[in-house]
Parts: structure tokens; sequence; C-alpha cells
């Protein structure tokens, strides 16, 4: 078969999208791992398929780069909305499905793409200073001193493959304070198995845990490896947040064509 794919990324963290609005393409696990795959395929940290679905703008079907289906990609998300317009879908607010549910997203003057996530009413304690909580993917953020001095896939391997998470893993975000509205965060994911230079629901979860407004709104500055984000939110307790909107931009980056068995 030969497919034709886009490729986009978010802050790094990278995407093969496959307009399949006809519904007329159908990937295999294997498949969608050997696309994701650095040396053999396209290379990506993941792969979505735009899909038509009635009452949306479309659907949002998302698997992670080791093929298997995966939750919630934040900067996913805002990817595949900045392909829906550049494909001619021009609107002041999108409307589309993905497997955490509804999602909104606007186009900021500066071209960035605002993503309205879930809201997060349950947070957990991990141990003395780390939490756990689910922004549409399950994270552990871990609060650290120097973030660039962590071996992050070392670490980040050991908790995701620890007795607790073996079964179905979490992505873990170590996160150092630089101010009061700006913190520096870094991501190991599952599915990948790997660091990933930004991650949308990761930084959205670290955001969270940082909020520098005990009760009202909030906007965090996020620093990546891959580069800046934003997330806009209102905090109503400890354990309440609502109107959670990931920022940042989301960039065309090629077209092309493979040819898959």
């Amino acid at each position: 078969m030969n497919l034709t794919f886009y490729k986009y990324q978010g802050a790094g963290n990278d995407f093969i999208i496959v307009d399949n609005r006809q519904n007329i393409i159908t990937l295999t696990n294997e498949q969608v791992n050997f696309l994701c795959d650095r040396r053999f395929g396209i290379g990506a940290d993941g792969l979505m398929l735009i899909q038509t679905k009635h009452g949306y703008d479309f659907e949002m079907i998302y698997y992670n780069a080791d093929g298997k289906p995966g939750s919630m990609c934040g900067n996913g998300g805002r990817s595949i909305v900045q392909f829906a317009m550049d494909q001619g879908l021009k609107k002041n607010e999108y409307f589309f499905n993905a497997v955490d549910g509804d999602h909104k997203a606007t186009v900021e003057n500066n071209g960035w793409i605002d993503l309205k996530m879930k809201d997060v009413d349950d947070i957990k304690r991990y141990d003395v200073a780390s939490y756990i909580l689910d922004t549409g993917s399950p994270h552990l953020v871990k609060p650290v001193s120097d973030v660039w001095d962590v071996d992050v896939v070392k670490e980040g391997r050991d908790i995701r493959y620890n007795a607790h998470f073996r079964e179905k893993g979490i992505n873990i975000n170590f996160v150092e304070i630089d101010n009061e509205e700006a913190i520096t965060v870094r991501t190991y994911e599952r599915g990948v198995e790997d660091e990933t230079l930004s991650c949308g629901t990761g930084v959205t979860a670290s955001a969270l845990m940082f909020a520098h407004n005990d009760n009202g709104f909030n906007r965090v500055e996020v620093k990546t490896r891959g580069g800046h984000l934003a997330v806009e939110f209102n905090k109503l307790s400890d354990n309440l947040f609502k109107d959670i909107w990931l920022c940042g931009p989301a960039i065309f980056v090629f077209k092309g064509e493979i040819n898959i068995d």
C-alpha cells in the first residue's frame, strides 16, 4: 500500500498524520510501529488518523510509537488542529472528539494553537513530593532541583516499570521551578519508552501542580527540550482544576509517501 502522510511537530513532539476522512485506510499495530521507527520508517513519537465523525469537525485517533492505541496526546491534538486548518478547514473554534472525550481548540493571533483539556478532579500523592493525576493520559509529577542533571530515561524507566505501574504504565515528568510563574519539564513517555522533547499532557499535569494562585486564574510558562509551551487554568481547590488550556506552536514539517506491506 502506498500511503500519503504528513509530518507535524509541537515543541519537538513529532507526529505522523494520515488523512482518513474517506474511511479507506486501515493500519495494523505493526505498520504503525514501523512508520514511527526513526531508522527504518518515517520516525515520530506517535501517529494520528484524522477521521470524520457526525457532530464534530473531525475525530482524532492516536497511536503511540510502539504501535498500540494511545491515550490523549496534547501536542498531537494541537498538531491535528493545525493540519485541519492547513487542509482548508478554517474556523474560529474547532470541536473534535478524541479517546478521552470532546475537545475545543482556538488559534491565537501569533499562530499558536490553544487546546482545551479535560477537567482534573482526582489527584493522588505518590510520595512525599510527587503526585499522580490524569490530564487525558496518566502522569506522575516529580519536582527536582536541577532538571538538566536528571537521567530521565533511567529514572523514568525505573518508575514506569516498577511493580505499581508496570501493567498499565505511566508518564513521568521531572519538574524544576524557574520562578513563580515558570517551570522547566522533562518527560519520560510510556509507549515511546524514552524521553520526548515535550509532552503536552505532561506539561499540563506539571503546570497544575505548580499553580501560583491558590484560587482562580493561572498561567504557567513551560520550557521543554523542544521549546516553549504555556498552560492556562482555573484552580478551584487543591483537587479541582477547570478551564484548562494547553497553548503552543504546531508546525508542518513535510509531506511524503511511503510504501508499506
